[in-house]
């Protein structure tokens, strides 16, 4: 079993808006997830999701932005 801590971070494209997400990529070799959080929230909910899901997610997100 890992103890491997959650390193968060946002995009560098988020502006100071308040409307962020955050995400830790450094689970996903260890555990094979992608936890993502409200940046306004920290201490909320998680969000885990499958690296697959994330990377639908983040296409979504691009798609969505043009």
């Amino acid at each position: 079993m890992t103890t491997e801590s959650p390193r968060w971070f946002k995009s560098s494209y988020s502006g100071n808006g308040g409307q962020c997400i955050e995400v830790a990529t450094n689970l996903v070799a260890s555990r094979g997830l992608v936890p993502v959080r409200d940046s306004k929230d920290p201490n909320g909910p998680v969000l885990t999701l499958h690296p697959t899901s994330f990377a639908g997610l983040v296409e979504f997100a691009r798609q969505a932005a043009v």
